[in-house]
């Protein structure tokens, strides 16, 4: 298995991270102007489950170092094996969560609470299962990243219509976050430990294993949690099953690319946390806000006839992103 020893190299594919997990949502952005986001969820589940199953068969059973991915799985026990699965599932479920919030309350309210209380969660929680890096550092920069999380929040309120935001908006937003940082102790809590990547702890998993355990969980759990909402959509009519034999390879192709996207990324915070530690590669991932306000700024043009004073609110906020991202590549060291 191919794995990293540079903290150089750590960084540098988390920040590759925090562009596919900041990006990958402009394919189902793409899709949204023909069908709905349950219909695309099915490509997307799809989609992640065959880049895991690429990189475990290429980086993860290239090399002498650790062991190959068949290898890996083989001698997995049972604790192993159920938790990055158990992960998967969750974050299928809380990602269903925030895009149902985001619906029904607004980039605004939605993206910072559920993204805000899963990077704090997130980051605490896998600092205690392997601690890495300097600690007051580290969530220094986990501050400055929250603090950008809201005012971005703000920002985003002033292209809003003033309504009042919807109670269950707010509830659903807090039970995405609260599900999407736990998601990724969940799957760390299956893998190695040792503090050598390319010397795994005998019954656990390692990164490549780990990550096709979570995307199966996802993946199969796509068809529990998306035919809910399918049949009980938080807004709008249910969507008929039927509707997905309808889109065109186009329209698959969105879907499938979207989700090969977003496990890219989630493959190489897993493979870059064996040498910066799960803290701090979830902490930079997290980072993805800020590309994803990018998008929205200059490219979805967002923020297009917003009140006077965004700009500077904008502005700030890039500026205590870079300043909260830079502090955690700082505590790596």
């Amino acid at each position: 298995m191919v794995i990293i020893q540079s903290t150089g190299l750590a960084i540098l594919l988390c920040v590759i991270t925090m562009l596919c997990w900041g990006s990958w949502a402009n394919t189902q952005k793409l899709a949204s102007r023909e069908w709905k986001f349950q219909l695309f969820y099915w490509d997307y589940s799809i989609g992640v489950l065959l880049l895991s199953l690429i990189f475990a068969f290429t980086l993860g059973s290239m090399g002498t170092a650790g062991r190959s991915f068949l290898a890996d799985l083989g001698q997995a026990e049972g604790a192993s094996i159920i938790l990055p699965i158990l992960g998967g599932v969750v974050f299928n479920l809380s990602n269903i969560l925030l895009v149902a919030a985001i619906d029904i309350a607004g980039m605004a309210v939605a993206f910072p609470i559920g993204v805000g209380i899963a990077l704090v969660e997130g980051v605490i929680l896998t600092y205690i299962l392997k601690p890495a890096g300097n600690p007051y550092l580290l969530f220094l920069g986990v501050g400055f990243v929250v603090l950008a999380i809201i005012v971005d929040a703000i920002a985003y309120k002033r292209i809003g219509s003033g309504e009042k935001v919807p109670t269950k908006g707010i509830v659903i937003s807090i039970a995405a976050g609260v599900l999407m940082g736990s998601f990724f102790y969940l799957v760390a809590a299956g893998m190695s430990q040792n503090p050598d990547p390319a010397v795994l702890d005998a019954g656990k998993v390692g990164n490549y294993s780990a990550v096709f355990l979570a995307m199966v969980g996802l993946f199969l759990s796509s068809f529990l949690w998306n035919t809910i909402v399918m049949k009980k959509p938080f807004t709008g009519d249910p969507v008929p099953m039927s509707d997905y034999f309808k889109g065109d390879l186009k329209l698959h192709s969105i879907g499938i690319l979207g989700g090969i996207i977003w496990c890219i990324g989630f493959s190489l915070n897993l493979i870059a946390a064996g040498k910066a530690g799960y803290a701090i590669s979830y902490g930079l991932g997290q980072g993805a806000t800020l590309i994803g306000a990018i998008w929205g700024v200059f490219i979805w043009k967002e923020f297009k006839g917003a009140k006077p004073g965004t700009n500077s609110l904008l502005a700030l906020m890039f500026v205590l992103y870079l300043v909260g991202l830079g502090t955690i590549i700082v505590a790596s060291n």
